[in-house]
């Protein structure tokens, strides 16, 4: 089957750098082509994991994100160049695309090493997937620990340990530990006696060594006086079945391992064709457009995006950068291509329930102010009023109500008709 990129742009990703750049075509149009028919807003994902959102409401469809954009599901397999031709399989068949532009966002995928157990005793924590299999694991492992028949069983189930200590890692164990204490008022005596011990690990001098140190020392600070276990300057060396090995020589007792050390560029980046830096991401210049393809132009995680506001410092890969590529990128592919310059208005994070921190053009903040900034700068990202609504809501009612501890790992997997 061939067809035409609606208004000529081809879309590859429908992430937030891609799904942002068809948004702001508006009426001129592009073809978005994704696995999945919804963009997830991954900064909120902590929240989702730990039940304070709504897991669909961190996600946005793209329809009516993009009412002006064609999607097709599926995902791009091959890219002639010469032809302006994208071949994209599709659980029908295979689709050639032509396309006047392509713009290529296919975001990362988690980083990994050769760590003997990673893969098969490791949890990730990338989409909303792996937020839900995580918030179900934790509450497992507290029905695990009251039906545990030692206390030396009970408190290996109540040990968790996250392996990487920027924003992914920090927020996702803030949110977490909140869930499981305030969890913990249905559970035994047994259960509620036990101590949790929650463990933070980072080859890094320090945690957050994104953010200004006064802000991360605070963080730091914030995450102690909870008890949490902060190992910086250490490694994860192995995990065995119910253990963590790290690199200080101590071996944890744990039936729970989180990965988030960061993430690399989409490997099928090498398949298309692309000119790649030493890190696996696309090249190319201040307009975005691809080195030696004129027709083809990159943003997001996956592109070493030059910001002649910072010279000789290529953009981080953060929502707060995607989402100003993709207006300057949607400008160029409208009228004459202009150099991108952003200055970053600075940078926020939670710290749980009511902490967060936040530096917002030069001046710093933390607590609850911080962690106010943090929602309400996240809430703006947001597209659709709808979807800030549903938000909205959902963080009312975190504040009147104690969480839900439903434990829901049968979702998706249900029972075959006549299963018993």
């Amino acid at each position: 089957m061939d067809l035409q990129a609606r208004g000529g742009t081809l879309i590859l990703g429908g992430g937030f750098a891609g799904s942002y750049v068809a948004r702001l075509l508006k009426k001129q149009g592009a073809t978005i082509v994704s696995p999945e028919n919804f963009m997830l807003f991954a900064s909120m994902l902590p929240e989702a994991a730990s039940g304070t959102l709504e897991p669909r409401h961190v996600v946005v469809p793209l329809r009516p994100m993009c009412p002006h954009a064609d999607l097709l599901l599926g995902r791009a397999v091959a890219h002639d160049p010469g032809r302006q031709r994208v071949q994209v399989e599709t659980e029908e068949a295979l689709v050639n695309i032509t396309y006047r532009n392509l713009v290529v966002a296919l975001g990362a995928i988690p980083r990994t090493f050769p760590i003997p157990g990673l893969a098969e005793h490791a949890m990730g924590f990338k989409d909303l997937a792996d937020a839900i299999a995580l918030r179900n694991h934790i509450l497992l492992r507290l029905e695990a620990a009251a039906a545990a028949p030692t206390d030396a069983h009970r408190r290996r189930e109540l040990t968790f340990v996250f392996v990487g200590a920027g924003y992914a890692g920090v927020e996702a164990l803030a949110e977490l530990s909140d869930l499981a204490r305030d969890a913990l008022p249905y559970y035994p005596e047994s259960v509620r006696a036990t101590p949790q011990h929650w463990v933070l690990v980072d080859a890094a001098p320090k945690i957050l060594p994104e953010i200004p140190p006064r802000l991360g020392e605070y963080a730091a600070e914030q995450l102690t006086r909870r008890g949490v276990d902060i190992r910086v300057g250490t490694t994860l060396e192995a995990i065995e079945p119910h253990a963590a090995v790290l690199s200080d020589g101590d071996r944890i007792l744990t039936s729970t391992v989180v990965w988030t050390t960061g993430a690399r560029p989409n490997p099928l980046l090498a398949k298309f064709g692309l000119p790649l830096d030493e890190r696996g991401r696309v090249k190319v210049d201040s307009t975005f457009r691809v080195e030696g393809l004129p027709h083809v132009w990159a943003l997001g995680d996956c592109a070493r995006v030059p910001n002649e506001a910072t010279p000789g410092r290529p953009d981080p890969p953060t929502s707060q950068h995607a989402l100003r590529q993709a207006r300057r990128l949607a400008k160029n592919l409208r009228g004459e291509p202009e150099p991108y310059r952003y200055r970053m208005l600075g940078q926020v994070a939670t710290l749980g329930r009511h902490k967060g921190i936040a530096e917002v053009m030069g001046l710093k903040f933390r607590g609850f102010l911080g962690w106010w900034i943090t929602r309400t700068y996240h809430l703006y990202q947001l597209p659709l009023i709808s979807r800030k609504l549903r938000v909205v809501t959902d963080w009312t009612v975190a504040l009147l109500f104690r969480r839900d501890v439903a434990e829901l790992s049968m979702l998706g997997h249900p029972r075959r008709l006549g299963d018993e």
